[in-house]
């Protein structure tokens, strides 16, 4: 990783050189590393990272708490998949970018209409992925939780949520960086704070070295969300790597 980070330096280095480009469309990694020092001294980019990353994690709670709910009603109940299943899907072939307009236009250019767009961009993968690890639970398994008389909750606590879990965390992690991308993308069409506030603004300034430390800076965001996810992965999942003893016992 750091050499091929290091190589990848040096060839922006030596295209910029080498064709002579203008800052305002390709500056060199020095300049953007100092625009970085610049920004990071005077508080801005921590001030619109923060006000993102609460967009993206209020979206996420929003949109994973909702599509979690709903999608454990349609595993569960024929009749309200159903009936809400082509609404669901029809919702999905329209693109959150034409959706986000509306929403700044109903709901103000402030934090809510933000956190809509993310919760939409999120709901999708993790109602898919919620039905399928609640589908996927073996039957006789259920049939087992019923003949010990275990309760729906107990079922639900001990069978449903351990069989499902590795499904949904799979869609909280994609969900994690569509997050990133939706918060931008209301950020885009109407804020007065946040990175993708802070892209627009450099690009009207045609301040480019402040347009790729705003995208590196997303993208960072994207992988420190996505490492969190997997940790807790991670940590919720051990339950399914066998012990170093089991293995010993086995050979």
């Amino acid at each position: 990783m750091p050499v091929s980070l290091a190589l990848a330096l040096l060839l922006w280095e030596l295209a910029v050189r080498l064709w002579n480009l203008p800052a305002f469309m390709l500056p060199a990694p020095g300049l953007v590393g100092k625009r970085l020092l610049q920004v990071l001294v005077d508080g801005s980019l921590l001030y619109h990272s923060l006000f993102t990353l609460l967009e993206v994690l209020a979206g996420m709670a929003l949109g994973v708490s909702s599509a979690t709910i709903l999608g454990y009603l349609l595993a569960k109940s024929a009749i309200v998949e159903r009936l809400l299943s082509p609404y669901i899907v029809a919702s999905q072939s329209v693109p959150v970018v034409a959706i986000a307009p509306l929403l700044v236009i109903w709901f103000g250019p402030g934090l809510f209409s933000k956190v809509l767009v993310c919760a939409l961009i999120v709901f999708f993968p993790v109602l898919i992925n919620t039905m399928v690890g609640i589908r996927s639970v073996p039957d006789d398994l259920r049939e087992l939780m019923r003949s010990l008389r275990a309760t729906g909750w107990q079922t639900f606590v001990n069978l449903e949520v351990p069989a499902a879990s590795p499904v949904f965390l799979a869609g909280l992690r994609v969900g994690a960086t569509l997050a990133v991308i939706g918060a931008v993308v209301g950020e885009f069409v109407g804020a007065d704070r946040g990175l993708g506030y802070l892209i627009n603004r450099a690009r009207g300034q045609y301040d480019t070295a402040l347009v790729f430390v705003s995208v590196l800076t997303l993208v960072l965001l994207a992988l420190l969300l996505y490492g969190l996810v997997a940790h807790l992965e991670r940590r919720l999942l051990t339950w399914r790597e066998p012990s170093k003893g089991m293995l010993v016992k086995q050979e």
